[in-house]
């Protein structure tokens, strides 16, 4: 391979997650950064346990939780490869998938970032590692239902989810890709500056791809590039927290690429959806707690 890699990855109390990912990685890459941001579990120390003296791991703890774009960014700085590889730390590469991943940035000097298939731990595509840009129509035809159009009116009524169609068998163009897995070229990182720390958690890797693909690189799917994705491992101890980060990360998206497109009532509309879908969430998340301290309780 002509191009070096640092793997980043962010972590927050993943737990035995932790190790598996790096496990899986060290052999891949020619160096790992992980960035902790004050963990308060034992991964780290099971971490450094598992990999005593290794050269290749390198461990940044921040003394508080800086959120996802932040902690990136402070990988970035520590590294020295050619490529940067932010993976998730709930994350297992499959044999040979950095190889996959670093051929399509050898062959295409044009492609800035590429991501690989994430999968289920049963083997099935995970939502959201191919998908479209979620612009604001588009959000509001997936709220709505109407994507069941899409076979009579495919550009109007497209679902920005790709993973329901067909796996393709080669290297693709995608408008987006997840930021649980993303290899980057170090010039196309310069070239667009660094992760918007505006965000806290959720809706940056969007952000990212937006920013790249406006200074004309282009990202691309790798299905041969495999990735088995325990989902949501860091934040199911604080699933409103989490939420909440999440739907204030789509407001700060829509308002920074599509406030200028798209007439007010629109926005106005996006906007009431997504704090219609947080309460919502937040609602349910709170029942469920509810009814756990109850039966801690009773116990």
């Amino acid at each position: 391979m002509s191009n070096t890699v640092s793997l980043i990855t962010v972590n927050y109390n993943a737990g035995d997650f932790l190790g598996a990912c790096i496990s899986s990685a060290l052999g891949q890459v020619d160096e790992v950064i992980v960035v902790d941001n004050a963990s308060s579990d034992d991964s780290l120390a099971k971490l450094v346990t598992a990999f005593p003296g290794d050269r290749r791991l390198k461990i940044v703890r921040n003394r508080e939780n800086l959120g996802f774009a932040a902690a990136c960014n402070i990988g970035a700085e520590h590294s020295i490869s050619s490529c940067l590889f932010f993976l998730n730390p709930d994350c297992r590469l499959m044999p040979d998938s950095v190889k996959h991943l670093v051929w399509v940035l050898d062959d295409y000097p044009d492609v800035g970032m590429v991501g690989g298939l994430l999968m289920n731990p049963d083997g099935s595509e995970q939502v959201g590692g191919r998908r479209a840009v979620p612009t604001p129509w588009r959000s509001l035809v997936r709220a709505f239902g109407l994507s069941r159009f899409a076979d009579r009116w495919p550009r109007l009524f497209l679902d920005f989810h790709l993973h329901k169609q067909p796996l393709p068998t080669h290297p693709i163009e995608v408008e987006a890709i997840s930021g649980a897995c993303m290899l980057v070229r170090r010039t196309a990182m310069r070239d667009v500056g660094a992760w918007d720390e505006g965000y806290f958690l959720h809706c940056e890797d969007l952000d990212f791809c937006m920013a790249l693909r406006r200074k004309g690189w282009k990202i691309m799917f790798v299905p041969d590039a495999r990735v088995v994705h325990d989902r949501g491992v860091c934040s199911r101890s604080r699933p409103i927290f989490v939420e909440w980060h999440k739907h204030r990360g789509m407001m700060r998206f829509y308002r920074k690429f599509f406030q200028h497109q798209y007439p007010g009532p629109l926005m106005w509309l996006v906007a009431l959806g997504i704090w219609l879908r947080f309460g919502i969430v937040a609602s349910y998340h709170s029942a469920l707690l509810t009814l756990r301290h109850l039966g801690i309780q009773r116990g």
